[in-house]
């Protein structure tokens, strides 16, 4: 199964679960099952190559010139996290049919799974570095759907906000730590990134690289001092805290320092850092585990613990730490979400994860209380579960570790970490399942059913198999990842017994004395409590509070709402800018002569200039001004046709005609004239600056005009390219339809979702107060009770079938001549506009049958399937064909996919225009008041005029 596929599965399936809940929960858990079997059972099709020490890859290159290339790539490293992903996801799945209640929408839950599934998968197969970030900033924001998933609880709400907060700043500074590594390299690709350890390693640009890439692993993989966020989330629901804290979300941050290791590590800059920080929140971790009564908080921290622990291991930069570390993530992942989902089992069946309200459950839960005994020694590692071999290797490697030029003090805190590991695992098995049993559970606790305890069971399996037979089952997979990580195929060995090591002893004294300090938890727990320490949720509580209040401040500060005040600074930007760039640069003698202007160029230029200063003059009069504007939009399309531009006459007349009469609609609701607030020094201020920066831009167009381009711009490439290339000679046609058609895609859909957002706002001021407001106002003159014209109407009758025929001409001339869709689509647009304006909207909005948000959808969705046609010619998005068909009796006419591309546009354009007009004529309307005759004319009473409607 292609790379693709298997990293495309999780979000095509997101749909399923959601679709499916209809048909029953079910339904629902099977569709999110079976995606994420598909894409499992893909994944282990790779796994004889991957075995082989092969390299399995897929390439897309989407935007190369911007080094954004779709390339995935599965090695050993991907495959375990691969594995780990959708092979946990599935018990999860499993595990979470039966673990939600019928109040939770599962659905919904599933559909956010599967997205974080995806981005997951996305993640750990990605080839190239921005497409890696795509797909790391997607797990913040699906882990925040999943972590608030109960919207209900205030910690969920919390939680999730705490979360996508540490996540994605840590995201926005590994971009940078990203972008500089492949500025450094030259590629953004990580099978190329990953052959220039000296190149990277040598820049100055290092050490910054390494520490914004490390802040994004760091925050991600809950690394001190950013650890807070995760006990935070554990107000998800129990699936999605096993899902989180074994295979996905904090395993991400651990998996890019494996993947970076083979460039990043080896430097004493590495190894303070990442060690450090590992090795400080391995022993943060465990100590708060231990006095932590929530049944989840024990086990977020412990998290927090072995991720450290984990950190600490590939901070150490060796071949063998970074095999135990490999092994650690295995052994971590099993033994951790089988913990998990037994906590939701107690949490389900005694209604409580407060351990000071549990104990005896093993009386009451046998199976449960098996399942948790099994992990629970597992990650105290104790033999023979595989937690205790990969804890051995830890400790070897601590003992052979000094920092700072100290040979005890990793060794010493290693244990002392491993000590408390030991013991919150000993009082997670002592004080919930051991003892007498009480009366006074919250609930009757009992052992579920098979389907939710199949799934930990399945695990706590793999960790005794693991630990008794490791060489077989494991250490295949772990050579096969040990070789991608380190690149330097290391020998791999995993086995029981190591023999009597320093480590052993250590591990020894640190299960003792987890024992002891079991014992004496009461005496630890008030001590731990009379200990001042700061509270991490305070900290960031005041921290977000403090950043709120200061960028509210500044906000309010700069952001007063005063277009003046904004487009003063531009101005000012831009003028000062372009005059640094100016007295700086250099420019070369005129080349050409300036023309003799023509009697109609002076007379237009004097109408131009006549009106803008007319409109400088009346602004306040917004009528006069509405009709200034639009005689300056008349004498630019002049002007363009003057010049030889026709297209962008047609197009600027068209566009003019549609503005003026929506802002027409828009200014018949707002006060004639507008108040007179701008002092007369501000006023004398802005004509200065508005001088200052028009004679710029004056001044940049007579400097360009008077002097020759260089050859082989890109003007020149499309007169060259518009026929042979595009298949037509109109090139401004071409342009918008083939060479930068990707641009014309997103402008109409642009166009779409402002004509739909002013349909929102008129949907919501009808429902309100403003349009009683409107209706019942008073005009401000007589009404001459004729409000459509049998002359207009007459005249709109006529000219509408002969004004939808030249918009079909137009547009299919485009290619050609000037014309095109756009145009032809402003046209068309202006016929029925002008059948609105005669008879009333009540009169032209029943004898219409079009859905206007329909057109735009169809105009965007042809023009997308026209672009995703060129695909299967294998050629990029958008790129047109053409050629020549001879159907008898016609001519041979020429035939390109342009055209389609131009039908989308047509009908986008289309449907904008006639949403907005509707939009805002339902202003003047009221149910009832449409006239059943054509021109308001009443044969049974024609002696009145009847005012049926307004415009």
């Amino acid at each position: 199964m292609s790379l693709f596929l298997i990293a495309a599965l999780p979000f095509l399936g997101a749909v399923f679960p959601a679709l499916f809940i209809r048909a029953g929960r079910n339904a629902s858990a099977s569709s999110a099952g079976l995606t994420t079997l598909l894409a499992f059972i893909g994944l282990m099709l790779h796994a004889p190559a991957i075995l082989r020490g092969e390299v399995v890859t897929a390439r897309f290159d989407w935007l190369p010139i911007l080094g954004l290339n779709a390339n995935f790539f599965l090695d050993g490293l991907g495959f375990l996290f691969a594995g780990l992903i959708l092979g946990i996801g599935l018990l999860i799945i499993l595990y979470a049919r039966f673990y939600l209640s019928r109040q939770d929408p599962m659905g919904q839950f599933y559909t956010y799974l599967l997205l974080f599934q995806g981005a997951m998968v996305g993640i750990v197969t990605s080839d190239n570095i921005l497409l890696l970030l795509i797909f790391w900033e997607l797990t913040s924001l699906s882990s925040f759907l999943l972590i608030g998933y109960w919207k209900h609880l205030p910690e969920g709400r919390q939680g999730a906000r705490m979360a996508l907060t540490v996540t994605g700043m840590g995201g926005l500074a590994m971009i940078g730590g990203m972008l500089i590594l492949g500025h450094i390299v030259g590629s953004y690709d990580l099978t190329v990134i990953l052959q220039h350890k000296e190149a990277i390693q040598a820049s100055p640009l290092y050490l910054p690289a390494l520490l914004l890439i490390l802040a994004g692993c760091f925050t991600k993989s809950a690394q001190f001092p950013f650890h807070f966020w995760l006990p935070h989330a554990m107000a998800a629901p129990t699936p999605v805290s096993a899902y989180l804290h074994s295979a996905t979300m904090v395993k991400a941050g651990i998996f890019l320092m494996a993947r970076m290791w083979p460039v990043l590590a080896g430097t004493p800059e590495w190894f303070y850092i990442v060690a450090t920080a590992g090795l400080v929140t391995m022993v943060v971790g465990a100590v708060i585990a231990l006095f932590k009564d929530d049944l989840k908080a024990l086990l977020a921290f412990s998290t927090v613990s072995h991720l450290g622990l984990i950190t600490m291991l590939l901070g150490f930069g060796t071949k063998a730490a970074a095999i135990a570390a490999i092994f650690h993530i295995i052994n971590h992942a099993t033994f951790k979400a089988a913990l998990f989902m037994s906590a939701g089992i107690v949490d389900h069946e005694a209604h409580t994860r407060d351990i000071k309200r549990l104990g005896g459950l093993r009386h009451l839960m046998p199976v449960t209380f098996t399942i948790a005994l099994i992990a629970a020694l597992s990650m105290a590692g104790i033999a023979p579960l595989n937690g205790f071999i990969s804890k051995e290797m830890m400790l070897e490697e601590a003992s052979h570790t000094g920092w700072l030029g100290n040979a005890y003090i990793i060794p010493g805190l290693a244990v002392f970490a491993a000590l408390f590991s030991a013991a919150y695992s000993f009082r997670y098995i002592g004080h919930v399942f051991l003892g007498p049993k009480r009366e006074d559970y919250p609930g009757h606790p009992h052992d579920p059913g098979f389907g939710m305890w199949a799934a930990p069971a399945f695990l706590v399996v793999l960790v005794v198999l693991i630990g008794l037979f490791s060489g077989k089952i494991a250490e295949p997979l772990v050579q096969v990842v040990a070789d991608a990580v380190t690149q330097q195929h290391p020998h791999v060995h995993l086995k029981l017994w190591h023999g009597v090591t320093p480590a052993l002893y250590m591990s020894i004294f640190a299960v003792v004395g987890g024992l002891l300090a079991l014992l004496a938890h009461g005496r630890l727990e008030a001590i731990w409590n009379a200990l001042p320490r700061p509270e991490a949720k305070v900290i960031f509580d005041h921290i977000i509070a403090a950043l709120t209040f200061v960028a509210d401040r500044m906000t309010a500060g700069l952001h007063n709402g005063s277009i003046t005040r904004y487009s003063l600074v531009m101005i000012l930007f831009c003028t000062g800018v372009s005059y640094v760039a100016f007295d700086s640069g250099t420019l070369p003698a005129a080349t050409r002569t300036v023309q003799e202007a023509g009697p109609l160029a002076i007379l237009g230029w004097f109408a131009l200039v006549v009106a803008t200063g007319l409109i400088l003059r009346h602004h306040h009069n917004r009528l006069l001004a509405l009709i200034l504007i639009g005689i300056v939009g008349l004498v630019v399309s002049l002007a363009f046709n003057y010049l030889s531009a026709p297209d962008l006459a047609l197009t600027q007349i068209s566009v003019e005609v549609v503005t003026i009469i929506l802002m027409l609609l828009a200014l018949n609701f707002l006060p004639k004239e507008t108040p007179r607030e701008i002092p007369q020094q501000t006023r004398l201020r802005d004509a200065a600056i508005a001088t200052v920066g028009g004679l710029g831009v004056g001044g940049l167009i007579y400097a360009l005009m008077v002097r020759d381009f260089a050859a082989g711009t890109i003007s020149d490439y499309h007169l060259a390219n518009s026929y042979k290339g595009g298949g037509g000679t109109n090139v401004v046609n071409v342009i918008l339809v083939d060479f930068r058609g990707f641009d014309t895609f997103g402008e109409i859909i642009v166009l779409g979702i402002a004509a739909m957002v002013i349909f929102a706002l008129t949907e919501a001021v009808l429902g309100s107060k403003v349009r009683a407001y409107l209706l019942n106002r008073k005009p401000d003159l007589p009404q001459d009770g004729d409000p459509h014209p049998l002359m207009m109407v007459v005249a709109t009758r006529v000219m509408m079938p002969l004004a939808l025929l030249v918009a079909a001409y137009i547009f299919f001339r485009g290619h050609n001549l000037p014309g095109g869709g756009f145009i032809a689509g402003l046209v068309a647009a202006i016929a029925i506009v002008m059948q609105y304006m005669a008879s009333g909207f009540g009169w032209a909005a029943e004898r219409q049958r079009i859905f206007y948000h329909g057109v735009i959808g169809a105009g965007v969705l042809i023009a997308a399937a026209t672009g995703m046609g060129a695909w299967f010619n294998d050629l990029p998005f958008l790129t047109s064909a053409f050629g020549y068909i001879h159907w008898a009796p016609l001519e041979e006419f020429e035939w390109a996919t342009a055209a389609l591309f131009d039908l989308g546009v047509f009908l986008a354009v289309v449907g904008a225009v006639l949403l907005a007009l509707e939009s805002l004529s339902r202003f003047a309307w009221q149910p009832g008041m449409t006239s059943e005759h054509a021109m308001d004319i009443n044969p049974a009473r024609d002696d009145e005029p009847k005012i049926k409607s307004e415009v």
